[in-house]
């Protein structure tokens, strides 16, 4: 992960923020401010730093806290406060806010520990700690109601998609699409589109994957990253955690669990397909759509924003793509565009 420090904005910015969230956090009079320092990096505006607790207030909130730096012109603070809520009212392991300036971009949260499931992760533990983070999934998707989150309509499946011409094959491989190839792509990502917008609507996490999951003794797994939660297609998250961009698994180990969620996801009532077959098919569909936006992501964060880090999982996510492509006709012409433009692929090192 990049510098927790590195962005766009300046330096003096940051130094400025701090400042404020330190003066913010000596009000409230529950953490030492002297002991802050960095709790994790993050790919968006936010940053975390965790606290000691001043010693009285140690058996109630625990020995540290974490707060959270959101600057309000770039983050929705109040989104994540709605979204905490719902998925809290769900019985989802999240953190409780504990103190908020919500004008300012500022809350103090309780602390959900530093072992991410990417650290913990083995080919030993996974399908326990898969399973967990499913039981934990059903509970969100259970609680769904329209209306109170935003739409995962046409236009925004579309806009995450158009991240990949514009940033992975633009910026990144310096390629503009002929007329052709644009016709070509527009079919693969309407092909895409039509699935994904006949699915069932359920809680969408929108990053429901290792990095965004804490490894917890009791109430596994913490929960975190929801700000950007939406109403859409039930396969996404599912989608996000199977198939990560950072973790890697034998595809028929990824058949067998989600097999398992479609069997736990219709016995309590969800309303997915009911051929395990259209559901595979809803699953591939919805991932290939995500790994098209994270391609464009990946790029964007190293060209626009200065975190390079993300470019190492270029590959991985590459593989998802080409695998899947490769699955469905509909698809193909994917495969084609992208060994046209393998050709013109830049030399950094990384082999797709």
């Amino acid at each position: 992960m990049s510098s927790l420090y590195q962005n766009s904005s300046t330096s003096a910015d940051k130094d400025a923020r701090l400042q404020q969230l330190t003066e913010w956090l000596a009000s409230t009079g529950l953490v030492e401010v002297e002991t802050g320092r960095p709790a994790s990096a993050d790919a968006s505006f936010r940053r975390y730093f965790r606290y000691d607790v001043v010693p009285a207030m140690r058996e109630k909130l625990g020995a540290t806290l974490v707060a959270m730096d959101a600057p309000p012109e770039r983050e929705n603070v109040p989104a994540f406060i709605h979204v905490q809520g719902l998925l809290l009212d769900a019985g989802v392991t999240v953190p409780a806010i504990v103190a908020r300036a919500v004008e300012s971009g500022f809350l103090l949260l309780s602390d959900l520990g530093v072992t991410t499931y990417l650290q913990r992760l083995d080919a030993d533990n996974a399908a326990f700690m898969y399973s967990d983070a499913v039981d934990a999934l059903l509970k969100f998707q259970l609680a769904s109601q329209p209306g109170k989150l935003p739409e995962f309509d046409r236009a925004f499946v579309l806009r995450e998609m158009n991240l990949f011409p514009e940033w992975y094959i633009e910026r990144h491989l310096g390629v503009k699409l002929d007329d052709k190839q644009q016709a070509q792509l527009d079919k693969v990502f309407e092909a895409i589109t039509a699935n994904v917008l006949a699915q069932q609507q359920v809680y969408m996490h929108r990053d429901f994957h290792s990095r965004n999951l804490m490894w917890l003794e009791q109430g596994n797994p913490g929960v975190l990253d929801f700000q950007d939660a939406v109403y859409g297609p039930i396969t996404y998250d599912l989608a996000s955690l199977l198939r990560d961009a950072y973790v890697q698994w034998d595809e028929e180990i990824v058949l067998d669990w989600v097999v398992r969620y479609w069997q736990s996801a219709k016995q309590v009532g969800l309303p997915v397909n009911p051929d395990i077959d259209a559901f595979y098919r809803d699953f591939e569909f919805m991932a290939l759509q995500r790994h098209l936006k994270i391609l464009g992501i990946f790029c964007r964060l190293n060209y626009r924003d200065s975190k390079p880090n993300y470019m190492g999982d270029l590959p991985t996510v590459m593989d998802y793509v080409r695998r899947t492509a490769n699955r469905y006709t509909e698809l193909k012409p994917l495969i084609r565009l992208l060994d046209a433009l393998e050709d013109k692929a830049p030399a950094v090192g990384y082999t797709f």
